[in-house]
Order: C-alpha cells, then structure tokens, then sequence
C-alpha cells in the first residue's frame, strides 16, 4: 500500500464514449499520487465504440461498488438510455456515498438515474435545452462552466472537464496540488473566493499547442513585465498574427490570460504563505499593491484579505 491514501475514481465507460471525455478524467486523476484511477464499462455491451476506435475496459461495473469517485464521461447519443444495470450501479453508488462526477453529457446518465431531480446541474451547451426538456425537474444552468453541487459535480463539454477534474483535486488536497496538475496541462486552475463566483469565472482551458511553449514561459516567469510585441517575437510571429493565433487558442487575448493565470498564481500564495499583499502583488505581477486589489477583486469577488481569511491552510 503507498504511504498516500488512494482515493478509488472508477470512469464509466458508456457506449458512443467521447475520446477526450474519457481521457480528461484518465490523465487528470491517472498520474495523480492521491487517486486510483480504473476505466470500467459495462460488460454486456462488450468493447465500447468511441470515435474511430474501441475501449476495452479493464473492470465492469463491479468497480462502482467500491469507488470514492464515478466518473460519467460525455457520449454521442445522450438521447438514448443507458441499459438498467448501469442505471442501477450508479445509483447504488450514489446510495453508499460515492461522489458523482459528469463530463458533457454524461449528465444525461445522471438524469436518467433519478439523481439530479431537484439538483443544479449543467452539460454541454449544445444539449442544455435538451437536458431541460427531457428532464424538467433538473435546474440546469447552461451558462455555467461546471457546478458542484457536493456529492455531484457536472460540467459543460470536454475542456470544461479538465477545470472541473483540477476543482475536485484542488477540492480534496489543496492549491498546491491542483496547480502542480494544472501546470503539466500549462494552464491556471480556477480558484475564486466562494463558489457561485468559482462557476461563473471561466478561465478558457487551451484547444492549441502552437504557442504552448510561450504560454509555459508566461507561467515560468509571471512577475515578469510582458508586452504583447515580445511575446510575439518570442513566438517568432508578427503581432497580429500572434495575438489572432493566441485568440484562437485560448478564446482570449494574451494580456486578459495571463492576468487569469496571475491571480490563480496570487491564489495560491494567498492559501499556501503568510507573505503581505505587498510581496504578493510584486510576484504575482499584477503591480502595486492597489492595482493588485483592484484585479483581484475583479476576477475573485472578495479582496485578498478575506479570500486569505477563507481559504488559508
């Protein structure tokens, strides 16, 4: 046994599995020390069809009985319902005390289990209204990012999967160990000060590895003073190609992601040291100590000092 408790998450497998649903959970929780990550299925529908490809799962669904985590990742055809047994599983797993966890439309899973009658809960934009429709005792949010509603979390489509995967690490152990996560990604977790500002502050996780390697750099070297026009010459492109390429890839400017990506940073000094405002606004490099409230407050909701008051370890 490893001297760090392992927390079981077991990943449910559904016919029509989307790829990268299935994935996020696998990589965001697989190379985790804390988590012991187990792919399962069901096995009356023998190899699972997602994408181009198929999945053999290790396990069945015997691994629901035992898992601290299911995750429900998205798949292609949510209007269809899952066979009875896997209905059942999930629900005896939610009956014992299991958290729940929904990628895109894996909500549908979740709805179809009876568990979120009464619940906030949100999937892929795309398929909210048809969520609503189908299920109209659900309060679905569909301009939420993801909403964690305690002992059931869901999320919008696939990139929103990884902020919620780095939520519930960051959840369970702490700042540190969500950004470390976050960082093998190259992208900030989101950290606000309470939770209703935590779903509605979107940071956009990256769809592009083109500039990867300046936004990593960005991230090594946030107190930094950067400018656009070095950031694209550092990325060998003209300023407009690299501010159109960055926009693409992120869905937002340089500047109005790397602000993002300095208050998470700020967050976490804020939660991990006893450092002054001061201190935290020069390393952060969101400038004086005023201009640092100002941005904090904008992007968090509360000032530094209560978010400390908060969330200090």
């Amino acid at each position: 046994m490893s001297a760090v408790e392992e927390h079981r998450v077991a990943v449910l497998a559904l016919p029509g599995v989307l790829p990268l649903d299935l994935g996020i959970p696998v990589q965001a929780f697989g190379t985790d020390p804390h988590y012991r990550v187990t792919v399962c299925a069901d096995p009356a529908a023998g190899p699972v069809r997602s994408g181009g490809f198929t999945v053999t799962a290790p396990a069945g669904l015997e691994a629901l009985r035992d898992a601290d985590t299911v995750v429900v990742p998205g798949y292609e055809d949510p209007q269809a319902a899952p066979p009875a047994a896997v209905l059942s599983a999930i629900r005896s797993a939610h009956g014992r005390g299991a958290r729940l966890v929904s990628i895109c439309t894996g909500a549908f899973a979740l709805a179809a289990a009876g568990l979120l009658d009464g619940r906030p809960a949100t999937t892929h934009w795309r398929d909210a209204a048809a969520l609503q429709r189908r299920y109209p005792r659900i309060d679905v949010r569909p301009n939420r990012l993801f909403v964690d509603d305690g002992d059931i979390l869901t999320s919008a489509g696939v990139t929103a999967g990884i902020d919620l995967c780095l939520h519930i690490i960051r959840r369970d152990h702490g700042a540190a160990a969500a950004n470390n996560r976050a960082r093998a990604l190259v992208a900030p977790p989101q950290r606000p000060g309470d939770q209703a500002q935590f779903i509605e502050r979107f940071r956009p996780a990256d769809r592009g590895e083109e500039l990867a390697p300046v936004r990593a750099w960005m991230l090594d070297n946030l107190a930094h003073r950067h400018g656009v026009d070095e950031l694209a010459r550092r990325a060998h492109m003209s300023r407009r190609t690299f501010i159109r390429r960055f926009q693409q890839e992120t869905d937002t400017s340089p500047m109005a992601w790397l602000t993002a990506a300095r208050v998470d940073w700020a967050r976490e000094l804020l939660e991990t040291t006893a450092a002054p405002v001061e201190q935290i606004a020069r390393l952060s490099g969101l400038g004086s100590p005023a201009a640092f409230r100002a941005a904090f407050h904008r992007h968090v909701g509360t000032s530094p000092t209560d978010y400390r008051t908060t969330f200090r370890r």
